[in-house]
């Protein structure tokens, strides 16, 4: 199981396209990712929207990534890197 943590950076937060985009992008490893927000206790399954949204994570908000699985350093990185790019919106 791998463990990191991410700042939210990009403007608007992690609001729907960000979210979907983070989606996709999950739902394409074998890995289970899950996201902890650190201030609130809210847990989201990164391949769900539905769940991804209930963070209502706005900028600065620090989200802890959990992954475990098969492919976990790669999904690891991934998402690491989608949130490092602010969702494309930087």
């Amino acid at each position: 199981m791998l463990r990191g943590e991410v700042t939210i950076i990009n403007r608007l937060g992690l609001h729907a396209r960000a979210a979907a985009q983070l989606v996709r992008l999950s739902s394409g490893f074998k890995s289970r990712i899950l996201l902890h927000r650190k201030d609130n206790a809210v847990v989201a399954d990164a391949k769900s929207i539905l769940s991804v949204l209930t963070l209502a994570a706005a900028q600065g908000s620090v989200l802890e990534i959990e992954v475990e699985g098969a492919d976990e350093q790669a999904a690891f990185d991934a998402v690491l890197e989608i949130f490092g790019d602010g969702f494309g919106e930087l």
